[in-house]
């Protein structure tokens, strides 16, 4: 158990402490308070990452029976085609074939998403001129204003565009 000089009574006459045992009793509650905040954090990290794994598993169940829902609904819609006159073949064609439309119009659309993927072109311009001992260009050069919340004030906007 820590010392807590506050629960203490005062006495008469002040003690007088070492600056040595100060700063042992300082450095003994500073490591005892950064042991407590590690546990609370594994603690809090054990809860969340218990949740998380709950919840993955019940997304995982309900797409499972999503994709069952949807292989269900495919022969519902052929054998409606079927229903409707057309040869049992073709009904199944027509289904597959619009399937197949929608997975090329999916790998369309997420191709041209890849496209649009920088290659982390600043990340890399900045480890070379880390590597090669040479200041940055543009807005890194200037000199940062002193002053507090001004963290990564000389960084570049990110925006999708570029």
């Amino acid at each position: 158990m820590t010392h807590n000089p506050a629960a203490e009574p005062l006495s008469a006459e002040p003690q007088e402490e070492s600056l040595g045992l100060l700063v042992a009793n300082a450095t003994d509650h500073i490591s005892t308070l950064v042991r407590a905040e590690i546990e609370l954090a594994k603690a809090e990290l054990r809860f969340d990452a218990k949740r998380v794994g709950t919840a993955a598993g019940l997304f995982g169940a309900a797409a499972f029976m999503a994709h069952l829902c949807l292989i269900l609904a495919s022969f519902a819609i052929a054998y409606g085609l079927v229903a409707l006159g057309v040869w049992d073949w073709l009904a199944f064609t027509i289904v597959t074939v619009f399937y197949l439309v929608v997975a090329a119009l999916l790998v369309l659309f997420g191709v041209r998403r890849l496209k649009g993927l920088t290659g982390m072109r600043r990340t890399m311009r900045s480890l070379k001129n880390l590597k090669g001992g040479e200041p940055e260009t543009g807005l890194a050069a200037a000199p940062a204003p002193q002053g507090a919340g001004q963290v990564g004030s000389h960084r570049e906007p990110v925006s999708p565009d570029q």
